[in-house]
């Protein structure tokens, strides 16, 4: 025991050290070799099995008189009243003592036991169901009738204290007895079950009035699809067809507008189809489908698809397959009238059946969902409908005035001053060009141009007039679309290819020299391109030459460069040439011409190096590759060309590693070539020595102190 300055109150007054659980010290276990005997799991088990004890169990009693039959007696109700007391809410308790007095024929304390469980917990129906089947067991009939009584006065709504009554009753043969049980049953409204077992008990005693009262009333109680369906079959298997046929009729009358409509106008159908009534039938299934909701009706159109098969002739089929998917469609527009692919697939369907009043009413309700916003992307799929409407009038209906409206009208429809749709415009005026009304297509691309340039528009309307060869019209075409979009090196080019392909040189060259004099142009490098592969076209070197310096004063991107040096590399003058020279003289002229390309793509190549050296230092994987074209251009040149030359300025390719920065910080590193050129590495060279040269310097000056 510690001091009790140590003594913790928490602990009881003990201390910490007192408190400290002290395991024993692990044995080491020396010898790791196997054991030579190996045991198994099993024989463990059988081990411990072998020398488990036997258990201790109360040695049995045997009674020999009526004293110690009463002793026993006595010390067991005791014990059954002990345990009551204790958990007097537990009904199994009550039921086994209960169970007990009876086992000892004791059956007036048994049914004192059952009274006082039910004093207890009169709602728990499992008593009055054992309390009821001991009586029963024990044929006390009376006691047994007395007991269900009263469990279906004070439970009325617990079905099974019903059907166990009526049972009993049934089986000591009280008819009566139970049909009067029955009637009671019925006051309180049961579910549809127990509606069916009172109709099923009189059927059993062949009372079919009776059943068929029962019936009436059944479906009053639940005028559900069900009890009348259920109503119907009852007396259509007695032989009633014109009750069954009255009793259908009643249930459409009532329940035309229930969730489960569909289901009794199937079984009606159905019944009349049984009875040889097909008019009959087909007239309900129209019924049907023009009062069920649409989306309720599946079921009624298979069996309305089947019926037609089987009855119908192929008219009556096809209508009531297209019929189906018209109600469907028809459902789906009117819950969403802006459901464009709806209206194209209710089109569609229409159009297979051929009908071109329908086409054209489906055609015009569904243009008349106009969409509430005036915002391209609302209107991209409504549009759609106008095409279709257009190309079925034209292609299937072959009504040209109609066409022509239809397009009118949607050109008319479209507001033209927020945004347009260049399909519809071109649309119109390839229309007119199948008409061989050439004045209205181009009425329509003039308005087009007028209300919303676009430029599939003008390209289509230019297309046009170049193969009818009309190139005045051409002309003005592009000029409008320039003065349109100033910025188009697209239409720019393609005005020059027209004039270039009419030999205009002068007109093509003022074209060129317009467009890059424009103060913006969206991708200069193809105008440029295009300008000079016109001169090389035209072999006009000096210009080109002219036109590389004008576009590196603007630009000196690496691949202006690369392409200016092999313009200079293949720039050969053969017209010097002349077929009255001899074949020496011709080989030497180009030799020379060889010569001179050579030196001027080198004079490139130098000055562009030049430049990314001293003024664009940054860009070395540019440099290098510039270096990399110039050593391919000399070894193309073979004998003339000097690949020592670019050798020596070729930078040296170095992997390294640099830190890859993220938001949250340094997120690693990654790999990347590095060049090195030569200028570099002396450089890096010189600091070395410079360095080793400082360290020497300061050793000596350590060493003398």
């Amino acid at each position: 025991m510690g001091s009790y300055k140590d003594a913790d109150p928490s602990l009881g007054f003990l201390t910490r050290k007192d408190t400290e659980v002290k395991l024993p010290r692990p044995t080491r276990v020396k010898n790791k070799t196997p054991a030579p005997v190996q045991i198994t799991a099993e024989q463990i088990l059988r081990e411990a099995r072998e020398r488990q004890e036997a258990e201790i169990r109360p040695p049995k009693q045997k009674i020999t008189d009526p004293t110690e039959l009463a002793d026993y007696r006595l010390r067991k109700r005791k014990e059954f009243e002990d345990l009551i007391r204790r958990v007097r809410w537990n009904v199994s308790v009550w039921i086994k003592y209960a169970q007990w007095e009876e086992s000892q024929k004791d059956f007036k304390r048994a049914r004192s036991v059952w009274e006082r469980a039910l004093e207890v917990d009169y709602r728990n129906h499992t008593l009055w169901l054992k309390y009821a089947e001991v009586e029963m067991k024990n044929k006390f009939i009376n006691h047994a009738r007395n007991v269900w009584d009263r469990a279906v006065t004070l439970l009325p709504r617990v079905d099974q204290l019903w059907y166990k009554y009526i049972h009993m009753e049934e089986i000591i043969g009280n008819v009566a007895g139970a049909r009067q049980i029955y009637e009671r049953w019925m006051n309180w409204m049961p579910d549809q079950q127990g509606w069916l077992s009172f109709i099923k008990f009189e059927l059993r005693y062949n009372e079919v009035e009776r059943a068929r009262a029962i019936f009436e009333r059944f479906v009053q109680c639940h005028p559900k699809v069900g009890a009348w369906i259920r109503f119907a079959k009852f007396e259509m298997k007695n032989g009633e067809v014109a009750r069954a046929r009255n009793v259908y009729e009643r249930a459409v009358e009532i329940l035309a507008d229930d969730e489960e409509a569909e289901q009794l106008f199937v079984a009606f159908a159905e019944f009349e189809e049984r009875c040889k009534e097909t008019d009959r039938a087909r007239c309900i299934y129209k019924f049907a489908l023009d009062h069920i909701p649409k989306g309720r009706a599946d079921d009624l159109y298979k069996k309305f698809v089947g019926f037609e098969k089987q009855y119908g002739d192929r008219q009556g089929i096809e209508d009531a397959i297209v019929g189906k998917r018209r109600f469907q469609y028809e459902d789906e527009v009117r819950k969403n009238p802006l459901n464009y692919d709806a209206w194209f697939d209710y089109i569609r369907l229409e159009e297979s059946a051929g009908n071109k009043d329908r086409i054209r009413e489906v055609y015009e309700r569904a243009i008349a969902n106009v969409p509430p916003a005036q915002e391209k992307r609302y209107w991209q799929r409504y549009i759609y409908l106008w095409i279709n409407y257009a190309l079925y009038e034209e292609l299937d209906a072959s009504d040209m005035e109609r066409t022509r409206d239809v397009y009118k009208e949607c050109l008319n429809l479209i507001p033209h001053q927020k945004f347009s749709f260049a399909k519809i415009w071109l649309l119109a005026a390839q229309f007119e060009i199948r008409q061989l009304n050439l004045k209205g297509a181009r009425m329509i691309l003039g308005n087009a141009i007028g209300k919303a340039p676009k430029d599939k528009i003008f390209k289509k309307y230019i297309e046009i007039e170049l193969n009818l060869g009309n190139m005045d019209r051409c002309r003005k075409l592009y000029e409008k679309y320039l003065e349109w979009s100033p910025e188009n090196c697209y239409a720019w080019t393609k005005y020059a290819e027209l004039e270039q392909s009419l030999c205009e040189t002068e007109r093509t060259r003022s074209l060129f020299e317009l467009a890059i004099a424009q103060p913006s142009l969206d991708m200069p490098e193809l105008l440029w391109k295009a300008y000079i592969d016109f001169e090389i076209s035209e072999g006009e070197f000096e210009r080109t030459r002219e036109l590389y310096k004008r576009l590196l004063d603007r630009t000196k991107h690496l691949k202006v460069w690369i392409s200016y040096a092999k313009f200079e590399a293949s720039a050969i003058v053969e017209d010097g040439v002349d077929s009255d020279m001899a074949e020496d003289q011709a080989q030497d002229y180009l030799l020379e011409q060889k010569k001179q390309c050579l030196l001027h793509a080198r004079r490139v190549f130098e000055k562009a190096v030049n430049y990314f050296r001293t003024s664009a230092p940054e860009l070395k994987e540019e440099r290098g590759m510039l270096l990399e074209e110039w050593l391919n251009m000399e070894a193309s040149f073979g004998d003339l060309g000097d690949v020592s030359l670019v050798q020596s300025k070729l930078p040296k390719k170095l992997k390294k590693r640099r830190p890859i920065m993220s938001e949250d910080g340094p997120a690693g590193y990654e790999e990347y070539i590095d060049y090195m050129f030569p200028e570099e590495a002396q450089t890096t060279n010189l600091k070395i020595l410079e360095a080793a040269y400082k360290w020497k310097r300061q050793k000596v000056s350590s060493d003398e102190d």
